[in-house]
């Protein structure tokens, strides 16, 4: 489960990394060989002092008593609230497509990645240690909000599939503090 954990984790990473295309023929052509090109520049989100709140939306593993979930859910409460400064430097150099080819290595396989406009559209296949995580991301990216659903499926430890989804949304909530 801890696997299935950390995938689900980097998507959240991925959803409140940043938004910005990148130009470099290196991006452009994984984009080509995935199948899956941005239809336009995404939304650059503004500097500011920017909030995150994850939501576990759903958590379903055969075999894990309801104890589990509440606790997963009292983690997830317990992370939301945070705030992050965000430069105009730091918005300058952000990229969406690079986080997301960093945040998860070579161990996936992008079947669709559309990030431009306001939109996000992301699904694949993360493989770790032997097991395999589909991986799906949709929601918005805009100046000033970003709202992401990520969803993660695997093999359960005790055999059948299990299912996470996580909303996460990030706000910019005005100037950074001192």
């Amino acid at each position: 489960m801890r696997k299935f954990v950390t995938v689900a984790v980097l998507g959240v990473s991925m959803a409140v990394g940043g938004c910005g295309k990148s130009d470099s023929s290196a991006d452009a052509g994984a984009e080509k060989a995935s199948g899956a090109a941005s239809s336009s520049a995404p939304v650059k989100r503004e500097a500011g002092n920017w909030k995150t709140d994850v939501k576990l939306v759903k958590f379903d593993m055969p075999g894990v008593p309801a104890s589990m979930k509440d606790q997963m859910e009292k983690q997830f409460a317990a992370a939301s609230g945070t705030e992050q400064c965000v430069t105009q430097a730091q918005v300058d150099q952000e990229n969406a497509a690079d986080t997301l080819s960093k945040g998860f290595g070579e161990s996936c396989t992008w079947s669709k990645k559309e990030i431009g406009g306001s939109k996000v559209d992301v699904a694949g296949t993360c493989t770790s240690n032997g097991q395999k995580v589909d991986l799906t991301m949709a929601g918005t990216m805009e100046a000033k909000k970003s709202d992401v659903l990520v969803t993660s499926k695997g093999p359960a430890p005790a055999g059948g599939q299990m299912e996470m989804q996580m909303q996460v949304t990030s706000t910019n909530i005005g100037p950074c503090k001192a």
